[in-house]
């Protein structure tokens, strides 16, 4: 592993058409029970291995195992009826229909623990693995029982610790927690968001992340993007928080974005996830794009605390698409790193 500029990839990665319906968010599985869960082991391993052969160092299981980044985790919880559903705005941006929460939320059973533990036992690469933020959870549920969207993000801050301290014991190096919502709803994030993910990673040990994005690369966000401007300043609203917060790493979105790169010094000291790959394309970088947007960073963060990574996950992505992002990824940081460790003469 390259100790200096290690690459990660920010979440989820494309899934096999052999094992879920291609190119879709919500991918459809193929299979069912036993035969679903060899199929997903199978993909888990495939993935580790894509990922190890394209020169990342700090994979994940580019969540094979699960259909959606949130949803998936809260199926596993009680208290959320999945048949009793609810229309809802997420992020301010699209409609969707939602489970609804209809008593005390509450997880019985580790979630993806074992799924964890499986990866381990397959790479020596260190190990990230990501989770829904509290916040996002909430605004991906319709309530009719807490009546506080703090309160129940407070509950699912303490699930989350749970499933964090177990994803640690099983040989997870970094916990990821996906807060693509504190892009918007910036007073809440202020008033307990980050606290409540700080709840979250109480007592770890192991590396904690936090990855805030602008979405993948589905035509709601993409629309929402246009209406940002010419300086996309969200991050400007939280990262002094962070910067004061216990969480070892941020994660944001560079490539192609109009996110002002000097706003990374507001989370000076921070390990920092800069997006060097954009999901919402197609076309695949050059290593040398890559490297612009790496050298820009190094501008405001030490080399030492730079993690070159992608803008967000690439599920709806051609497996093709991703190798070769993926690729540019890692030799978009060589370059780069190559420049660091030689002597300008």
């Amino acid at each position: 592993m390259n100790s200096l500029l290690p690459t990660s990839t920010a979440g989820s990665l494309p899934k096999p058409s052999w094992l879920a319906e291609p190119g879709q968010l919500w991918s459809a599985w193929r299979w069912q029970d036993d035969e679903l869960l060899e199929s997903k082991r199978d993909a888990l391993r495939l993935s580790l291995h894509e990922q190890e052969s394209a020169g990342i160092d700090l994979v994940s299981d580019g969540e094979q195992t699960r259909q959606h980044f949130v949803t998936t985790f809260i199926e596993h919880l009680d208290g959320v009826d999945f048949e009793t559903r609810q229309t809802v705005r997420i992020r301010d941006r699209y409609d969707a229909s939602v489970p609804t929460v209809v008593g005390a939320v509450s997880r019985e059973k580790p979630v993806f623990v074992e799924d964890a533990a499986f990866a381990r036992q397959h790479t020596d690469r260190q190990l990230k693995w990501a989770l829904p933020g509290p916040m996002t959870m909430i605004d991906t549920l319709y309530d009719s029982y807490y009546g506080s969207r703090e309160k129940l993000a407070w509950e699912f801050a303490g699930i989350l610790n749970q499933e964090a301290k177990e994803l640690e014991a099983a040989g997870v190096d970094i916990v990821q927690f996906d807060e693509p919502a504190f892009n918007v709803f910036f007073d809440e994030v202020n008033d307990w968001g980050v606290a409540a993910l700080e709840r979250a990673v109480e007592g770890l040990r192991c590396e904690t992340a936090v990855h805030i994005c602008y979405g993948y690369g589905i035509e709601a966000n993409i629309e929402w993007k246009k209406t940002l401007g010419s300086a996309w300043l969200q991050y400007e609203r939280f990262f002094p928080l962070l910067q004061r917060s216990s969480l070892d790493i941020v994660s944001l979105e560079c490539q192609h974005s109009r996110v002002p790169m000097d706003l990374i010094e507001l989370i000076r000291g921070k390990k920092v996830m800069v997006g060097a790959i954009d999901v919402a394309t197609n076309e695949v970088e050059t290593p040398e794009e890559v490297a612009d947007v790496l050298r820009n960073a190094l501008r405001f963060v030490d080399a030492d605390k730079l993690y070159p990574s992608t803008n967000c996950g690439m599920a709806p992505l051609s497996r093709e698409v991703a190798r070769g992002k993926l690729n540019a990824l890692s030799a978009g940081a060589a370059l780069v790193r190559e420049e660091i460790l030689t002597p300008a003469i």
